[in-house]
């Protein structure tokens, strides 16, 4: 690594105290964005997906242009590349969200617990577990950093299984795998959420899809 980990929580120190409090408005975005996924799964109405996947872009959006590029890029210069990655998410979700149809099958109730236990560990635990194991505010990832922005999409991407294409799985689950370094590289243990969170919402959509094309069979008998 071309950085040691005291410069690694030095990026989020200057991170957070650079755009406080914009912090405040990424949790409200993210918590508007997985409302719109809940109540789209339960109506079953994809123009509240449509609303939930937009939302989610420019949290990626932010994260690859204010945090890759602009903080964390200044030590690592691989962070240029992350953060144009991150960017490519954006369009990926823009471009699920205008191109697919109108409707879709709604999640089971496994599905649903599954994504809201993600979205409440990306919002709540994960800073909590944080503080818990000495990272304090303001040299700690915040909502909008990466590794817990991510673990939230899995979560709203659980909330909406049977509509998630397989490109716009791709950055998330290669970035479970690169951030979670973090987790046994830079001592920050709640970042091995990742891989778990990776790891259920891969079973949750290939679950649901199996369920969903089941179920569509069974009408047309």
């Amino acid at each position: 690594m071309p950085f040691t980990t005291d410069q690694f929580f030095d990026v989020f120190r200057r991170y957070n105290e650079a755009i406080w409090p914009a912090q405040i408005g990424l949790v409200i975005l993210g918590l508007i964005a997985a409302f719109a996924a809940y109540r789209a799964c339960q109506i079953r109405s994809w123009r509240l997906a449509q609303v939930a996947v937009v939302l989610l872009a420019p949290l990626w959006l932010w994260t690859g242009i204010i945090y890759h590029k602009t903080f964390f890029a200044v030590i690592n210069p691989v962070a240029e590349v992350f953060g144009s990655i991150f960017i490519a998410q954006a369009g990926l979700l823009l471009l699920w969200a205008l191109g697919a149809g109108p409707s879709f099958e709604p999640v089971s109730r496994a599905a649903r617990v599954t994504g809201l236990s993600l979205i409440g560990y990306a919002l709540i635990l994960y800073p909590l577990a944080g503080i818990a194991l000495g990272h304090r505010y303001p040299s700690a990832p915040s909502f909008g950093a990466p590794c817990p922005m991510t673990i939230f999409t899995f979560g709203v991407f659980c909330l909406l299984a049977t509509s998630v294409p397989r490109f716009a799985m791709a950055i998330p689950v290669t970035w479970a795998l690169i951030g979670a370094y973090g987790a046994f590289g830079f001592g920050v243990p709640e970042d091995a959420g990742l891989v778990v969170s990776a790891i259920a919402t891969m079973l949750v959509i290939h679950h649901e899809n199996h369920q969903a094309v089941h179920s569509l069979s069974s009408r047309a008998f």
